[in-house]
């Protein structure tokens, strides 16, 4: 590494979390302020909210419709035995319709279904509802959404397995999600008696911000200084909008272009939105992270810049 090399790896490096910042406390915050490490390099984290969730008025009044009617329980007759949660934004949206319709009495025929859910921060989410008494909830230490699936088929199973026929599940999803589970839970390739109908209920739509476009040409502004940048992308959802911010998305093809003396790096948080950038804008991002955390996040943009700083030695 050359002597400029050296301190250039000194100063700070900005580094744009295109994320709402978590509260109280954000891991990717915490990861990227801490002490100097890693040979010397300094980030500056920055977060720039991208995703802006509406609830999808339809989905809620059929949620609350089933709950009135309780079609959601575990008696014989009810439409649904359980239910499936794989985002907070789901959970607001359950919850927001069981505050507003519980009356004094709350949904006692609640504590006999099942509720799953996909992993810690969703499971907090669930048990934070104030209802009485607690919701059945199942699934936390799963983690994803196949695991949870894997799961739900030995949980369930048991759950109702008096039952001739299990009755269906219903999951709560938004209008973007991977069909992993109701694929799973329902495959052709499982025995009839094990299978498990999942009807998903679209109970929140997800776009990008009104303010987004601003805020990320402002950042870029303020550190259109640095040696070094990065932006690391955590959804499909406004990918279009930070390449064109950054001048890698040609306007008349709407196709991604490598500019090959730009200062500014691209990483994302996993493989899903890594392929959507080479499917949609045939754009390769410079990092994808070996596992999605800020850990994995972290430790791919270190490599990358060790092997930049040593591109010319």
């Amino acid at each position: 590494m050359t002597a400029a090399d050296s301190n250039n790896a000194s100063q700070s490096i900005p580094v744009l979390l295109l994320k709402t910042r978590s509260s109280p406390g954000d891991a990717y915050e915490e990861l990227f302020s801490t002490s100097p490490a890693d040979g010397g390099l300094v980030f500056e984290p920055r977060f720039l909210p991208v995703l802006e969730h509406r609830f999808k008025n339809d989905g809620l009044a059929r949620l609350r419709e089933l709950l009135h009617a309780r079609q959601i329980g575990a008696r014989e007759g009810c439409l649904y035995g359980g239910l499936i949660f794989t985002s907070q934004r789901a959970v607001e949206a359950f919850a927001e319709v069981v505050a507003h319709g519980k009356g004094d009495q709350g949904w006692p025929h609640l504590q006999d279904v099942p509720i799953y859910s996909v992993g810690p921060a969703t499971t907090r989410a669930l048990k934070a509802i104030a209802q009485q008494p607690p919701l059945s909830i199942f699934g936390e230490h799963t983690g994803n959404g196949d695991s949870l699936s894997q799961f739900m088929l030995e949980h369930y199973g048991k759950w109702y397995e008096a039952r001739p026929e299990k009755p269906p599940l219903l999951f709560s999803v938004g209008e973007q999600r991977r069909d992993i589970i109701p694929k799973t839970l329902m495959s052709s390739e499982l025995p009839t008696e094990r299978r498990i109908q999942v009807d998903e209920l679209v109970v929140y739509g997800t776009g990008v911000m009104g303010s987004f476009v601003d805020d990320f040409s402002q950042s870029l502004s303020d550190t259109s200084a640095s040696r070094m940048r990065w932006v690391v992308v955590f959804s499909p959802t406004g990918c279009d909008v930070m390449l064109a911010g950054l001048g890698l998305l040609d306007g008349t093809t709407g196709k991604g272009r490598d500019l090959h003396a730009r200062s500014t790096f691209v990483a994302t948080i996993g493989p899903t939105t890594r392929d959507y950038l080479i499917r949609t804008f045939g754009f390769e991002p410079d990092v994808c992270a070996a596992e999605p955390s800020p850990e994995g996040i972290r430790r791919g943009i270190v490599e990358f810049i060790e092997r930049w700083q040593h591109r010319d030695t």
